[in-house]
Parts: structure tokens; C-alpha cells; sequence
């Protein structure tokens, strides 16, 4: 076992604070990373804060990871010490489900090992990239291309699988109608992976405050939400709506943007019950799902992708004392779009 500096978070409403955490030995399928950048996700603050459930602590978080291997296993074939490697929201599943062995680590029956806040092999609770250093089976430690800045890279774990993911699954390409909703972290990654797809992209938006990124990233329109004369200038207008944002939404509304069989996929996650009419999917056989990161073989298929097309994060990097005023900033939408911590600040 061993201590490394983190980030910590000692209860649900408490300000994050210096601490530690321990690490396991490197078994013999492990790889201990040398964390150098760890990118700040909503999720974070929903974990932290109970909203999504009870958590324990204290608790490190952060599952957007890049670093470099420090250490592997007897057993590592994958990856080499000095590599540079990734991190993402899941560190273990159980490898015999159908979904496990079809590469859909992140659908395991048995339920996936979280980064952080879940319990691991060992029965301790997993503590996330906050940190200093992290010990990772190595099945779900991911190769990072070169061609990826190293300082940009980490939200790609997080922010780039969550919309690559029903992206490819709905299949955004040539001739598709795509909309983003909500331009945060998620959401400005779905607008250029569908754009590098070949989509056509309009963004959808509260406030227009936006809309010079929204069409320097690609897009070919934005539209404010809150003028609600939107919704029906743009009425079946849409083959797939990617809809990034956590807050509640009026979701019939949102669904009559879809052509015929046209898809809303769900990847931001309120933590209230989403309300809807059936009869909305009624007309033009509209479907309505959700979606969550990808498998690990899809995760890295997806950073390849990415180094292919040059698509990077737009971040801000920050140092370790700087977590809390970003946290901040986070919840007023005030980061364009993601923030990243120099883990050697720590």
C-alpha cells in the first residue's frame, strides 16, 4: 500500500481540501500511473454533493485521468513504463457477462467499478484522479496517441466517449440531422465529433452566448432556447438530438423537434425523474434513450478518432488550490468548457 497527495472531499457540503489517499501494491495485472492532468466533470460535483446518492467519505473524485506508466505488473503485456496512458470513468467490471466479453464494459450485468465512490477487488472504496498517482487493471487502462496534446487529452475519457458513444450508435454521419443540446463540457465535444462524423450540426442552446463557438466548432446553426417560438419553427427537423445537460427539461417539447424515427439520446442525468407523453412518440415514431460512456475497445477507437480528426477539449488548466473557485464556476456554467488540474500542483 501506499499514500499519495489528493484532493479530498470530506462530506457532501464541506469545501475540498489537501489529504491523501492509499493506493494498492501493483499486482500482477496492475498498472501504477503517474497522474499529470485530471479534467473536472459535472459528475464530480453531483457525486460529491449527493445527488445522484449517499456517498462515503472522505472521497477523492475525478475520472478523466491521463498520466504516465510508473510501474506495471509481471502479467502487463499492453502498456510499458513511460507510456502515456488514460483513465476513464470505470476501473473494473466482471469480464464474464455477455456485455463484458461483446466489449460493453460500461453495461456489465453485475454493474461496473466506478473510478471513485464504488467498491473495489478489495473491498475499499475506489477513490478517483484527484490524486497524485493511481493504481489500474490494466484491461482498463487506455493508450494515449501521441498526436493528443498530453494537457488536453483527460476529458476525452469522460466528455469524449459520453457523446462518441451514441454518436456512432445512432449513426451521426453524411446526410444526418444532429442537435446538441447544451454547450458545456459534453456538449461542445458532441458538436465536433459529429461535425468530424460528416453531421450536419445545429446547436441548442438556453442563451446565444455561444453561438460564435457553436459555428467555429463547426455547427451550421444555434438557436436560444429560452424564445420558445424555436420549437416550432424547427418541428421535425432533426434525425438525432444529443442531450447533454443535467437539469430538467421539457422533454415533449424537445421531442417534437424529431423527424420520422428520429432518436433523443439522453447523456446528461438529471436527478429527477424526467416527465413525458406518450403520445409525443407516437407521432413520427419517435424514440427516447439514454446512453453511458462506452466500452474500453469504443474508448480508445474513439481516441484514435480524435487524434485522426485533431479534436481536442477546449480547457482550462488550473492548479490544485484553484479547485474549489472552479467547482464554482462549474455549477454558474462560467468554464469554456472543460477545466483541467496540473496534478503536479498537488
Amino acid at each position: 500500500m501506499s499514500t499519495v497527495a489528493a484532493i479530498v472531499a470530506t462530506s457532501a457540503d464541506a469545501p475540498l481540501e489537501r489529504g491523501t489517499v492509499t493506493r494498492r501494491e501493483v499486482g500482477p495485472r496492475d498498472v501504477l500511473i503517474d497522474i499529470a492532468w485530471a479534467g473536472i466533470c459535472h459528475s464530480d460535483i453531483h457525486t460529491v454533493r449527493g445527488d445522484w446518492g449517499a456517498q462515503t467519505y472522505p472521497l477523492t473524485v475525478g475520472h478523466e485521468i491521463a498520466g504516465m506508466v510508473a510501474a506495471i505488473g509481471a502479467e502487463v503485456t499492453t502498456v510499458a513504463v513511460g507510456d502515456r496512458v488514460g483513465v476513464g470513468c470505470m476501473v473494473g467490471s466482471c469480464r464474464e457477462c455477455a456485455n463484458c466479453q461483446a466489449g460493453r464494459e460500461q453495461y456489465c450485468e453485475k454493474g461496473f467499478t466506478d473510478t471513485y465512490g464504488s467498491r473495489d477487488v478489495d473491498g475499499t472504496v475506489t477513490q478517483g484522479g484527484y490524486s497524485a498517482a493511481v493504481v489500474v487493471d490494466e484491461h482498463f487502462v487506455l493508450s494515449l496517441p501521441a498526436a493528443l496534446p498530453f494537457e488536453k487529452v483527460a476529458p476525452l475519457l469522460c466528455a469524449g466517449i459520453t457523446t462518441y458513444s451514441p454518436l456512432r450508435r445512432w449513426g451521426a454521419g453524411p446526410g444526418k440531422r444532429v442537435a446538441v443540446v447544451g454547450m458545456g463540457g459534453l456538449g461542445h465535444m458532441a458538436v465536433k465529433l459529429a461535425v468530424a462524423m460528416g453531421a450536419e450540426v445545429t446547436v441548442l442552446s438556453q442563451t446565444s452566448s455561444k453561438r460564435a463557438d457553436a459555428l467555429a466548432f463547426g455547427a451550421v446553426a444555434h438557436h436560444a432556447t429560452s424564445d420558445p417560438a424555436v420549437f416550432t419553427e424547427l418541428a421535425n427537423s432533426f434525425d438525432l438530438i444529443i442531450n447533454t445537460v443535467s437539469a430538467p427539461l421539457d422533454v415533449d417539447a424537445y421531442l417534437g423537434m424529431l423527424d420520422f424515427a428520429g432518436v433523443m439520446a439522453n447523456v446528461g442525468a438529471p436527478p429527477e425523474p424526467a416527465a413525458m407523453s406518450v403520445f409525443t412518440l407516437f407521432t413520427n415514431q419517435r424514440s427516447f434513450t439514454g446512453s453511458t460512456i462506452g466500452g474500453i475497445a469504443e474508448t480508445q477507437e474513439m481516441l484514435e478518432f480524435c487524434a485522426e480528426h485533431g479534436i481536442v477539449p477546449e480547457v482550462e488548466i488550473i492548479r490544485a488550490e484553484q479547485v474549489n473557485d472552479a467547482w464554482e464556476r462549474v455549477l454558474k456554467s462560467d468554464v469554456r468548457y472543460r477545466f483541467v488540474i496540473d496534478a503536479a500542483t498537488l
